[in-house]
């Protein structure tokens, strides 16, 4: 039996949250970052990220 009590302690999962993943670097472009996580290789936009230039 599933009381209301069980009901209200369940995670909430919503759009736009934040989620953490592993992966191995393979390839970084001026614009690109290209990340191996687990057999595939994901694309991700240099734009979401806050990377710092190294200071010459």
């Amino acid at each position: 039996m599933i009381t209301l009590a069980n009901q209200a302690e369940s995670p909430k999962i919503s759009v736009n949250s934040m989620i953490s993943l592993k992966g191995i670097v393979k390839a970084i472009f001026n614009d690109t970052i290209h990340v191996q996580i687990g057999g595939k290789v994901i694309t991700l936009p240099t734009s979401e990220f806050q990377l710092e230039k190294p200071i010459r």
